[in-house]
């Protein structure tokens, strides 16, 4: 993931944890902030993803963009420790509010929440970036072998 992809889920994140924190605050039950706390796991799963991908990018993004890399890496980690300071508040108060039983519900739910994001987006995007690093060691592999033999052709000549 780009430092922009990893901007807007941070960004997604923040928005979605104010608003749950809001709304626990104003009376109104777990159940009635789902969507938020759903989109804060989509948002806390994008910028995991990231910190993966950032971990081992892909063979074309190391030799074509150097240094991008590891800024990608600094963003991510940086967005992780948000997040995860984001998740203790959030763990704190559902733990205070509701109970521990609460924070056990919300775990369960980011379980299932990642395991379909991961089946499906993710595996999709792995097999997108295979296919473009196939493809251009195909293109490598042939640029090669034409200079190759334009070389050969024009020695013997």
């Amino acid at each position: 993931m780009d430092p922009i992809t990893i901007g807007a889920a941070i960004s997604g994140a923040t928005a979605a944890f104010n608003t749950i924190k809001q709304m626990c605050a104003a009376g109104r039950d777990l159940e009635s902030c789902i969507n938020d706390v759903s989109r804060w796991m989509k948002c806390a799963s994008d910028i995991d993803q990231a910190v993966k991908q950032s971990q081992n990018p892909p063979l074309f993004k190391k030799i074509m963009s150097g240094d991008s890399v590891e800024a990608a890496a600094l963003n991510a980690y940086a967005a992780k420790k948000r997040l995860e300071a984001q998740r203790q508040e959030l763990k704190t108060f559902l733990n205070m509010t509701y109970g521990p039983q609460a924070w056990a519900d919300l775990i369960q739910l980011e379980g299932r929440i990642r395991r379909e994001r991961q089946e499906m987006i993710y595996k999709q995007q792995e097999m997108r970036q295979k296919l473009i690093e196939i493809i251009g060691a195909v293109v490598l592999g042939t640029a090669t072998v034409a200079v190759l033999i334009a070389i050969v052709w024009m020695a013997t000549r």
